[in-house]
């Protein structure tokens, strides 16, 4: 009830502009607000695809057309104003960066962790095993020296717990990210316990 109402007040409003307001003020700031609605939902949808999400990924993009569908038809009724060209990019750009702040905060996927380091990672891997973590380590010969390479398969929502053990016990290592679409068995987490799909150790 209340919200309709409020849209009923809204178009009153609407209606009582000038001409001049409604082209160079409202319709740009609709088109803006539009455009970062369907471009926040765009890049969550890509994210989704490149998951394998079969089913969010479509429904996301239902939306996203749409909205963006209504966006350009008020630039089409409006080709003459310059303002709407601007507004549109501006919405396009903010889009953009609100749906990878999204992403970020969803925390979505698997990942696989890979850490190299030429201090001994014996003790790092006794603290991430202690910590629920599942891991693969194997001794490896670097450039100049032998190093030791820990691979890790968790949750994106683990790296905020995974990384700072990681610069605690050597800030120097060197580790990388990837993200992984699809593995093989289920990763269960219980508590702290951070399932790994490489379970084994070297010599077992």
């Amino acid at each position: 009830m209340f919200n309709s109402v409020t849209l009923i007040i809204f178009a009153s409003k609407l209606q009582t502009m000038s001409p001049d307001l409604m082209n160079f003020l409202v319709i740009p700031v609709l088109i803006f607000l539009a455009r970062i609605c369907d471009v926040t939902i765009g890049t969550i949808r890509i994210i989704m695809v490149a998951r394998g999400k079969k089913i969010m990924a479509p429904i996301l993009g239902f939306f996203e057309v749409f909205i963006w569908i209504i966006a350009v038809s008020k630039i089409m009724d409006n080709l003459d104003n310059w303002v709407n060209f601007v507004f549109y990019a501006a919405g396009f750009a903010t889009g953009n960066y609100i749906g990878m702040l999204i992403e970020e905060k969803l925390a979505m996927g698997t990942v696989v962790v890979r850490i190299i380091t030429a201090k001994s990672g014996l003790q790092l891997i006794d603290t991430l095993r202690e910590k629920g973590f599942g891991l693969t380590w194997m001794n490896a010969q670097g450039r100049e020296e032998q190093v030791n390479v820990i691979f890790l398969t968790v949750k994106r929502s683990s790296l905020k717990e995974l990384i700072p053990i990681i610069h605690n016990f050597n800030p120097n290592a060197f580790y990388t990210i990837e993200d992984v679409r699809y593995v093989s068995s289920r990763m269960v987490e219980s508590g702290i316990k951070h399932k790994s799909l490489f379970s084994w150790r070297k010599g077992k």
